[in-house]
């Protein structure tokens, strides 16, 4: 059986590189990588090509740079041509960006079933790009895998329910225990020995394109930055945004780097204090090394680890920021609860395709 696997954005390479490693194990099926080219630097793309062992693209389609419209129409056409010539009997497509929603309506429009990797998640904020995407990709795809019991609550709530629901657990959780034992200290982080740090990452249309937004959490990264060094994973979008600001944006506690690979940033959680951070799957990721999370954000997917206490939603213009990211230094993660499966998700994923 042939599977097109469909992956453009950070995340998903994570995800593919141990779901892509279970179907490889699985006697009968083939896979087809189509790239569509969303993160389309080596920052973005190639290092986690590399860093993950994943093998080199069937079909880089090279879309990306463009704007949200411009992206998912050139996506589908794109994405379309390649359907038609492999004709498989799957896709298979992951999270919520531009290049899952493309994939999506390529493949339904082509009668092609479709299979989604992390199914059900809702934020309940219809401003968000990536909330538009997962919920019509849910809505059209033929298999839906679950993380979490709160993903399978919220297909239910939309009328989305039976075999075609399948709580497998979180692909990301397969690639941490996977991985965890290769992480790499990036070098260009300047690092004493043993000195405390935190992680931060923002990168988010809805932080990065308003300027009031943006600057509150410069100012909170410079203020948390006072009093325990920060390391800062420049995303490009930020860059750019960071750009329009008239004066030099951080201070000398804070380490701006390049963005940086899936293992170096593992070393980086493993062994920083706390996360800072507005992307979905870097909450999980925390979670995953024990470490307390702040989430720059109104609102989080993850609610289960909001209900547990590892993250803490701060919203960048509350009054309180500062002191809400202070609090959640103290909090001490339990990491036996088995929230995110048993790290056997890729493989459940892999027989049911084959099923």
């Amino acid at each position: 059986m042939k599977v097109a696997t469909i992956v453009g954005a950070r995340p998903q390479f994570i995800k593919a590189a141990a779901v892509s490693r279970a179907m490889a194990d699985q006697p009968g099926m083939r896979e087809i990588l189509i790239h569509t080219g969303q993160h389309f630097d080596d920052n973005m793309s190639e290092v986690f090509f590399r860093d993950l062992e994943i093998r080199k693209p069937d079909h880089h389609l090279g879309v990306g740079g463009g704007t949200h419209g411009q992206n998912t129409g050139r996506m589908i056409e794109a994405v379309e041509r390649v359907l038609i010539h492999e004709k498989p009997g799957w896709v298979l497509v992951y999270g919520d960006t531009d290049s899952t929603l493309a994939g999506t309506l390529a493949a339904v429009k082509l009668h092609i079933p479709v299979a989604h990797v992390e199914a059900g998640l809702r934020s309940f904020n219809q401003r968000m790009p990536e909330e538009i995407n997962r919920v019509l990709t849910d809505h059209a795809a033929s298999l839906l895998f679950a993380p979490t019991a709160a993903a399978v609550k919220n297909l239910a709530a939309e009328g989305i329910r039976g075999p075609r629901v399948q709580q497998v657990g979180d692909v990301m959780y397969d690639a941490t225990l996977f991985f965890r034992d290769r992480a790499r200290k990036p070098d260009q982080v300047g690092l004493e020995k043993e000195e405390p740090f935190l992680l931060c990452t923002i990168h988010r249309a809805e932080n990065t394109d308003d300027p009031r937004r943006l600057a509150a959490i410069v100012r909170l990264i410079n203020q948390v930055a006072s009093r325990t060094r920060v390391i800062l994973p420049l995303h490009p979008r930020t860059a750019q945004a960071l750009r329009a600001l008239a004066t030099k944006p951080f201070s000398e506690d804070v380490t701006v780097t390049a963005p940086l690979g899936y293992l170096e940033t593992a070393w980086l959680l493993g062994h920083c204090r706390m996360l800072i951070t507005d992307s979905g799957g870097m909450q999980k990721e925390a979670y995953f090394h024990g470490k307390p999370c702040v989430t720059l954000r109104e609102e989080t997917e993850w609610v289960e680890l909001v209900e547990i206490g590892a993250n803490r939603v701060v919203p960048p213009l509350a009054e309180n920021a500062f002191e809400l990211a202070e609090k959640a230094l103290s909090v001490k993660i339990n990491g036996g609860l088995s929230l995110y499966g048993k790290g056997r998700a890729s493989t459940l994923i892999a027989s049911a395709l084959l099923s």
